[in-house]
């Protein structure tokens, strides 16, 4: 027997000889908005309200859409007044056909305010490849699961795969999750069941901003974990928060952890540095406490960037030389002829940067 190749439709064929992969999807999406040559889309189906300034979206996808792993992150890549911007999202696979995304906004966050105020049923949104290494183990042994606000969005999709796999009654998971207000809890009453139905399953959720306030989390938390050296930790918030959890946690078997925003670092540091852009061979001034990524757009550089969260690595290129420090664990690090991702560094001397 000959292996026999999948051939693509005459339609298509025609499209692309002729038109080319622009044109061609440009004329398809008049036909169907989620058919394109290659292009991973989302339509918009269902939008719900599920917690203070936060929405669920349900999206049936296309078949160029390749669901990551539980836990990972998604490029989201929307249109915003004649402007693309790609974020990066957890999402949870509810079928074949479809995701679902789960929004917070954020202050002056162009895309989550766009998703969670304007965008409409039958919308379109594009996709990107997924990524992250906050997958589930390979062995059954118990986990910890720490979310600050959207943070929970990734332990959503690592709960969901344990029961696809039939875990939840074997495996012992214990969920803590830290919002501001008992409005800003997502998903609360399905954790909830979901510990009434799993005895191995445990759920907490402490207020910060309520009367009488929880702590953030810090050393009092660790007398609720049980079996902490056999336990693998997931944590996801704020880098602040992933940073203290990283230090609470190290005796864990495993820690696994992503940031969803920078907390600049506590810098007594002032003034401005040089950065050199070798490709650019531009010379460019920027503040010492920021973002170099963010530095160099406000002197109209555009490097190419996508999740701006330090996991993607698209915006990362070659260090020649000079001193940085990270915005998400305070590292510094003035070795020449580093990788630097740009996006959650800062520098802190004159910089020589491949760009």
């Amino acid at each position: 027997m000959h292996a026999i190749e999948k051939q693509k439709s005459p339609v298509t064929s025609i499209f692309d000889m002729v038109l080319g992969n622009d044109t061609a999807n440009f004329w398809l999406q008049k036909i169907n908005p989620l058919w394109s040559v290659q292009q991973a889309l989302g339509e918009i189906v269902e939008k719900k309200q599920s917690a203070a300034d936060t929405v669920s979206l349900k999206i049936k996808t296309n078949r160029h859409f390749k669901m990551g792993q539980a836990g990972q992150h998604h490029p989201v890549v929307v249109e915003v007044n004649g402007r693309r911007y790609e974020r990066t999202y957890s999402l949870t696979q509810l079928d074949q056909q479809h995701v679902l995304l789960t929004v917070k906004k954020v202050e002056k966050g162009v895309v989550s305010q766009w998703l969670i105020d304007h965008i409409q049923i039958g919308d379109i949104i594009e996709f990107g490849q997924p990524y992250g290494d906050m997958l589930l183990p390979e062995t059954v042994h118990p986990l910890i699961l720490l979310a600050a606000g959207s943070g929970i969005t990734p332990m959503y999709s690592l709960i969901q795969a344990l029961l696809s796999k039939h875990q939840m009654d074997q495996q012992p998971v214990h969920l803590l999750y830290w919002v501001k207000k008992q409005s800003d809890v997502v998903f609360q009453q399905y954790f909830e069941q979901l510990s009434q139905q799993y005895p191995q399953f445990k759920f907490d959720v402490f207020y910060t901003q309520e009367a009488p306030a929880d702590t953030r989390l810090n050393t009092e938390y660790l007398y609720l974990i049980k079996n902490l050296e056999l336990s693998t930790v997931y944590a996801c918030g704020p880098s602040g928060f992933v940073a203290t959890a990283e230090q609470l946690f190290e005796n864990a078997k495993q820690f696994r952890s992503e940031a969803f925003s920078l907390s600049p670092v506590k810098s007594d540091d002032t003034g401005f540095v040089n950065v050199t852009l070798t490709k650019s061979n531009k010379v460019i001034a920027i503040p010492k406490g920021q973002a170099i990524l963010v530095g160099l757009e406000q002197q109209n550089v555009k490097p190419e960037h996508g999740c701006r969260m330090g996991i993607c690595n698209k915006c990362a290129c070659n260090k020649v030389q000079g001193a940085t420090q990270n915005l998400v664990n305070g590292q510094e690090n003035a070795e020449p002829n580093n990788l630097l991702r740009i996006c959650v560094n800062t520098a802190q001397t004159d910089l020589v940067i491949d760009i």
